[in-house]
C-alpha cells in the first residue's frame, strides 16, 4: 500500500466515524457553497439556527448600544429572525427531521458577538452593520441552496418562503451600512 493511500483510506475512515449530526466537511468548508450544492438537511438546520441566533443576538446588543439608525433596523431583525426561528422548530416538529437545533452559537459566531459586546459608539455601529451584510448574504446563499436542491419537502419549502425575506434584510443591511 503506497503511503498516498494508506492518506486517504485514514481519512475516509475518519470521515465515516464522524456523527451524523455534525455538519459535513462540504457545508463546514464552504465547499458546497462555492459549488452551488444544497446542503445535507442536518446542515441547513445547524447553519439556519446559528445564523437566526447570531442576527438575533447581536440586533438585541445593536438596539441597546446602536444609533438610531442601527436601532430600527436591529428591532426589525429582532422580530423577524423571533418569527423565522419558531417557523423552523415547527417545521422540524412536524416533518420529524432527523435533526437538531443548536442551543448556543458555533465558536466563530460567537467570537463575532463577543467582539461586538467590547465595542461602543462608531465603531460598533460599523462592526454591527458589516456584521449584519456578511451574516445575510451567507443566510441567503444557504436558503437558497437549500430552497432549490434540498432533500426534506417541508424544509425545503420553508426554505422557499423564507429566503426572500432574508434578501430584503439583505438589501437593507447593505442601505444601513452606506
Amino acid at each position: 500500500m503506497t503511503p498516498f493511500t494508506r492518506t486517504a483510506l485514514a481519512a475516509a475512515l475518519l470521515l465515516a466515524a464522524m456523527p451524523a449530526s455534525a455538519q459535513s466537511i462540504g457545508e463546514k468548508s464552504g465547499l458546497n457553497s462555492l459549488v452551488g450544492r444544497a446542503p445535507a438537511t442536518a446542515d441547513f438546520v445547524t447553519e439556519a439556527a446559528i445564523s437566526d441566533m447570531f442576527e438575533l443576538q447581536s440586533s438585541q446588543l445593536a438596539a441597546e448600544r446602536g444609533d438610531e439608525s442601527a436601532k430600527a433596523f436591529a428591532k426589525h431583525m429582532i422580530a423577524d429572525h423571533e418569527k423565522s426561528s419558531g417557523e423552523m422548530k415547527q417545521v422540524i416538529q412536524d416533518g420529524k427531521i432527523q435533526a437538531t437545533l443548536p442551543t448556543a452559537l458555533d465558536s466563530t459566531h460567537q467570537k463575532k458577538l463577543d467582539t461586538l459586546k467590547g465595542l461602543q459608539g462608531a465603531a460598533f455601529n460599523k462592526q454591527y452593520r458589516e456584521d449584519q451584510v456578511k451574516a445575510h448574504k451567507d443566510a441567503v446563499d444557504l436558503f437558497q441552496r437549500y430552497g432549490n436542491g434540498g432533500d426534506n419537502a417541508p424544509l425545503k419549502a420553508f426554505a422557499r418562503k423564507t429566503e426572500p425575506t432574508l434578501a430584503e434584510h439583505l438589501k437593507m443591511a447593505q442601505d444601513l451600512q452606506k
